[in-house]
């Protein structure tokens, strides 16, 4: 007997409805719906929303490579695995991949009818080798001769040649061909991949347009020359992508080069399981089959792509010198309202030994930091430097400064993360380098990844000692300052120091603090920690008294977390939550979470920031840092939140909340199935707290309130 498809899809949507808990992954996907939105944005011009077309196509790599991966772990390896959903391996992995398809038809399909059209009045084109002029055709022709084809090398599929090895997201034609064998007509399947290093458009310029020619044209076009004398059938585009995930195990083999399993690891990333086929549409239905049956993938991995496959590509022209002025130009930093006043003061140190520092990026520019490390590189009083590092910029000031301390004859401590996911080489390179210098480098710990964002800075001056502290939300990477919303907290408050110097010693030996004053840190009590600020709130609710919770996170999707934040709203506390990507809480469920409102800002700048706010009866306790409320942050992470005590940082970072929650430009309200809406701003004035907190100003950091 058969299950009607309609019946069973009817089954599964109400035990996903059912559950208490969102779907992290089915999450993640409204969130890259709600970024090909911005794409959609009328008020963008085609550069624009072509940029936001590349951004979801990158997410999408990926969520492939890393979330349907690890669905594939289980049910490669016959692991039984239950989602939030309420669904089992095999029923989540069809909604999983049907959601997926629906949301490339959506990405392809506004592309197609809304952005491309745009392309001649915006005096560019992406055209085939067949639309160019003859001149054109035979300089195109020239280029694949002279260059194009001899990097290629045809790899043909049969009984004498293994099958080989596809690289993992790179442009590959499949070429079947016909070969009489026995007085038999047989198939033959050859591969052709694109090198990598060949830029993905021949460029082209007319008087009056720019004219981007996919490679793939060029190579199609002129495929016969790698095929002589041979009965070419069909040949079609594709792209695989690879399981890219993989998780390190904790060894107690202490001989164990960690270095090397970390690049053995990578390795795999080429070699794993294929997760996604993207293809022409119409391919050759031998080719089709024959391919399914060697990757294990059915209809559900496989899709057909009507345009360009792979938008990533599509950065070539967006940051094409010719379009530079057709961007918006980024504004310019504001001075930090904890640093302005009239200060002719040269020595940064003694800038910030006066006062606590609140930088809130990319509103106020990394540069007071970066001049604080390089200093610090410098200044013969300096005695040691403590960092932690998780992704830095590709020609890093930080990394650079730290490789100066050390040649200066200063301590240097770094624990560099190398499990930062697709930075892994970057960061092996640059610990290398450091390390070479002289710098104590530590390479995470274990199957831990260290995500906390610290710096300490030793200093002697006069016959004491000095430390400063820097803590964040975002990385010591100056690139991505200027892009992410992050919080950085600079001070000499000796509380301050004394917990992250307990804190160091915690992650690269093996102290044991009991408490610290001003940090909750995971994995040990993070989760605990939090839990009972809560509670607390609760309480306060129930005894009548004034209560109330603010959390700004990415995301959202420890179960734990959120069930105290259920038990909190049925206490009667009001609960805003700010979470940019996945939410697992389902929020105004009648008797579960009415009190409870999710928003999610998505605009020019991504949001980063982490900020948890809780009322406390009219004394607010507010911390800031890296952590999110997930499963990994508070057990398989090394995280800090930090405690502001200074009143001035609190009430800006309390600015940073209420402008968040009065933002009507960039927000999206989440709904209690788990899908978002735009709400409409009608006679309502626009508030765009990317643009507002370059407006921010002294008294509206005084006058905050929140609930």
């Amino acid at each position: 007997m058969t299950t009607n498809p309609s019946v069973y899809k009817d089954r599964v949507d109400a035990l996903i409805q059912k559950s208490v808990y969102i779907s992290r992954d089915l999450s993640w996907l409204q969130f890259n719906h709600r970024v090909l939105d911005q794409a959609k944005n009328k008020k963008r011009n085609v550069l624009e929303q072509l940029k936001f077309i590349a951004i979801t196509a990158s997410n999408l790599d990926e969520f492939f490579m890393v979330r349907v991966g690890s669905l594939y772990n289980y049910i490669d390896y016959d692991k039984q695995r239950l989602d939030y959903s309420g669904l089992r391996e095999d029923p989540f992995r069809a909604t999983l991949l049907e959601q997926l398809q629906e949301l490339v038809q959506d990405q392809y399909s506004f592309y197609l009818s809304d952005i491309a059209p745009k392309f001649p009045e915006n005096n560019f084109s992406i055209s085939n080798i067949e639309d160019l002029t003859e001149n054109e055709r035979t300089s195109a022709n020239e280029y694949f001769l002279k260059t194009v084809f001899p990097m290629l090398t045809p790899m043909v599929s049969d009984a004498y040649h293994t099958f080989p090895m596809l690289m993992n997201k790179l442009l590959c034609f499949g070429v079947v061909t016909k070969e009489i064998e026995d007085g038999k007509e047989n198939n033959k399947l050859s591969f052709v991949q694109i090198p990598q290093n060949l830029p993905r458009f021949y460029e082209i310029f007319r008087e009056d347009e720019m004219v981007f020619v996919p490679i793939e044209s060029i190579i199609k076009a002129n495929i016969d020359k790698l095929f002589r004398n041979v009965s070419i059938t069909s040949v079609n585009l594709l792209r695989i992508t690879r399981n890219g995930d993989y998780t390190l195990e904790e060894s107690e083999d202490l001989e164990t080069d960690f270095i090397d399993e970390i690049k053995r690891k990578l390795k795999t990333r080429k070699t794993g399981r294929v997760v996604r086929l993207e293809v022409e549409p119409n391919a050759n239905k031998w080719m089709m089959q024959y391919l399914s049956s060697k990757w294990d993938i059915d209809g559900y991995n496989v899709f057909e792509v009507p345009a360009l496959i792979d938008f990533t590509c599509i950065w070539q022209i967006v940051n094409h010198s010719a379009f530079k002025y057709h961007m918006p130009s980024s504004k310019k930093p504001v001075t930090p309202i904890t640093l302005r006043f009239d200060d002719t003061e040269d020595n940064i140190f003694n800038i910030f030994k006066e006062r606590d520092v609140l930088l809130h990026h990319p509103y106020n520019s990394i540069e007071p930091l970066l001049k604080l490390i390089e200093a610090a590189a410098e200044d013969p009083n300096v005695l040691a430097i403590k960092i932690t590092i998780y992704r830095v910029a590709k020609d890093s000031r930080i990394t650079n400064a730290l490789y100066k301390a050390a040649e200066n004859g200063k301590h240097v401590s770094v624990l560099f993360e190398i499990k930062a996911r697709f930075d892994e080489e970057n960061n092996i390179r640059e610990a290398k380098r450091l390390q070479d210098a002289g710098c104590f480098v530590i390479h995470g710990i274990g199957y831990l990844k260290t995500h906390t964002k610290m710096l300490l800075i030793v200093r002697k001056e006069g016959d004491k000692v000095t430390r400063y502290v820097h803590m964040s939300s975002g990385n010591y990477n100056e690139d991505t300052s200027r892009l992410y919303t992050d919080i950085g907290f600079i001070t000499t408050k000796e509380i301050y120091a004394h917990d992250v110097s307990e804190f160091f010693n915690a992650i690269t030996g093996h102290s044991n603090p009991q408490k610290y004053d001003y940090l909750l840190t995971a994995p040990i009590s993070m989760r605990t920690d939090l839990i009972s600020l809560i509670r607390q709130e609760a309480k306060n609710a129930k005894a009548g008294l004034p209560s109330g919770i603010i959390v700004k996170v990415n995301s959202l999707q420890d179960d734990k977390f959120i069930d105290a934040l259920y038990k909190a709203s049925q206490a009667g506390v009001p609960i805003k939550l700010i979470v940019r990507g996945i939410c697992c809480l389902r929020p105004s469920r009648k008797g579960l979470s009415e009190n409870i409102e999710v928003k999610s800002i998505v605009g020019n700048y991504l949001e980063h920031s982490r900020i948890f706010y809780f009322h406390n009866n009219g004394d607010p306790k507010v911390y800031g840092g890296s952590a999110d409320a997930m499963v990994r942050s508070f057990d398989r992470r090394i995280e800090s939140l930090f405690l502001f005590v200074d009143e001035k940082c609190k009430k800006e970072t309390m600015t940073i909340l209420d402008y968040s929650l009065r933002d009507n430009v960039n927000t999206y309200i989440m709904q209690e199935d788990g899908t978002y809406i735009k709400p409409e701003i009608n006679n309502e004035k626009p508030f765009d707290a990317h643009k507002e907190f370059y407006k921010l100003s002294e008294d509206a950091i005084k006058d905050v309130t929140l609930f």
